[in-house]
């Protein structure tokens, strides 16, 4: 093993997608011998504290579970996580870390609601936690925001003559790298903090970066399934598929780990990448999602199983969103069949549930930009059309009570829901919205093509006597 004394990377957000994805990645160097890059993982919230706590107990070794789309199962010790940090109200040990001279990179992994942007990426400076992570940040404090965080230890490099630090994003949100660094400029610009302001401008980068694994949350005979294969007891275990991926911009302040040499893709842009992910997968696991749920399914397996709801997830694909997208050094057409491969793995047992959750942002952020681009080339938007369709007929089930789980959306609660459903003209009322749509809302094309998207659902809605 390298005797190069360690660098490390701080990860906010100890969750199991991480632990399925970064972790893995960093693991895969280490086997190769390349040890010179450590992991420590923490969360800024008091979060479920049981996976957190098993974790620290086996030292953060863990096994990990990968399942192929033929239901093949192999089994994985990752032990990359070499500091669990407990959570705590002064974020004492995280604070120390970000502001250590060996961290070069902190990473994080947070929803599309945590990065308190509007559309146009304004910081939403009325937003309760952001008001608060201000007078945190005023008094001196550790933040529970990214930006509060972030700043606490920004501050704490300065002081301690740390040097640069790059922040990477490990999420779905497009543009991710641009996002934070706007968002956190305005963060510390409304603090007034002059010298926190230009030494961010100096010393961080902020790559774009999308990653890409599903890991649902393990389910119950998980425990016994690993000590039968591997004859560990792991209460920290995780399950994922086998298909994992990740690109980033290769931009990075103070050095990075070679993930080159373990299959992760470095670029000088991830754009294309990324509106392949979000548009073709993120935006048809929302249809099999909505449209599961709406046909009485639990799980997403069973939706990309079936015919009708597969190939409205297809048709979105290849009809609107891949010519949106060519040329692209992505092939379309394999990454589609890829996709809608993956969704039908059974043994991953993802639910609508997961999926279906904040289905609002999933709207503006995946479908909105080719909807945007198909009105902007007069083409025809008969196919996306269907997937604000299905996420009224979604909303309808919600406001009802109807739905078959608890539903999350953060941008858009019940009462949202119930006054957009109640309006005398739901479609139009949905079209309308800026917040999803931008320059296309109330666009007549859009409020059409919704209108007969809208038919066409009720149809496939009545048609499985929901």
């Amino acid at each position: 093993m390298d005797a190069t004394p360690a660098l490390w990377i701080l990860h906010l957000g100890l969750g199991a997608f991480h632990r399925a994805h970064q972790a893995v990645f960093l693991q895969d160097l280490h086997d190769r011998g390349d040890s010179r890059w450590r992991l420590a993982s923490g969360n800024l919230r008091p979060e479920p504290r049981a996976a957190v706590d098993a974790l620290r107990a086996q030292g953060g070794r863990y096994t990990l579970e990968t399942v192929s789309p033929s239901g093949a199962r192999r089994y994985r010790s990752v032990n990359s996580i070499a500091r669990v940090v407990p959570f705590d109200e002064a974020g004492g040990e995280l604070l120390t870390l970000g502001a250590a001279a060996a961290t070069r990179i902190v990473s994080f992994t947070v929803t599309e609601a945590g990065y308190a942007l509007d559309p146009e990426g304004r910081l939403d400076a009325l937003n309760p936690e952001i008001i608060e992570d201000l007078r945190r940040a005023r008094e001196g404090r550790i933040g529970r925001t990214l930006y509060g965080a972030l700043v606490a230890m920004l501050r704490g490099r300065i002081a301690a003559g740390s040097g640069p630090l790059t922040l990477l994003n490990c999420d779905n949100l497009r543009h991710n790298g641009d996002l934070v660094r706007g968002g956190l400029a305005q963060f510390i610009d409304r603090l007034g903090d002059r010298e926190l302001q230009t030494w961010t401008s100096a010393h961080v980068r902020c790559p774009n970066a999308m990653v890409d694994r599903i890991t649902p949350r393990p389910d119950a005979e998980l425990r016994a399934r690993v000590r039968a294969a591997t004859g560990r007891d792991d209460a920290a275990a995780l399950t994922s598929e086998a298909y994992i991926q990740w690109v980033i911009e290769d931009d990075f302040a103070a050095g990075r780990p070679a993930w080159e040499s373990v299959g992760v893709r470095l670029v000088a842009s991830v754009q294309p990448y990324e509106e392949a992910k979000i548009r073709l997968l993120n935006a048809s696991h929302s249809v099999i999602a909505w449209a599961g749920t709406l046909a009485g399914y639990r799980y997403i397996h069973e939706g990309a199983a079936d015919a009708e709801i597969r190939a409205m997830a297809h048709a979105y694909v290849t009809e609107d969103a891949m010519p949106c997208l060519t040329p692209s050094p992505v092939d379309l057409p394999a990454y589609r069949d890829t996709v809608l491969a993956r969704f039908a793995n059974a043994a991953i047992a993802d639910t609508n549930q997961r999926v279906a959750m904040d289905g609002y942002t999933k709207l503006s952020v995946f479908v909105a930009p080719t909807v945007r681009d198909r009105l902007a080339s007069r083409s025809s938007i008969a196919a996306v059309a269907v997937l604000p369709a299905l996420y009224l007929h979604f909303l309808r089930r919600w406001q009802q009570a109807r739905l078959p789980f608890e539903y999350e959306d953060s941008a858009f609660d019940e009462r949202d829901a119930q006054a957009l459903c109640a309006a005398d003209d739901p479609v139009a009322a949905l079209c309308a919205l800026p917040a999803l749509w931008g320059a296309a809302a109330g666009d007549a094309r859009l409020v059409d093509a919704v209108r007969a998207a809208d038919e066409q659902v009720r149809r496939f809605v009545l048609a499985r006597g929901r």
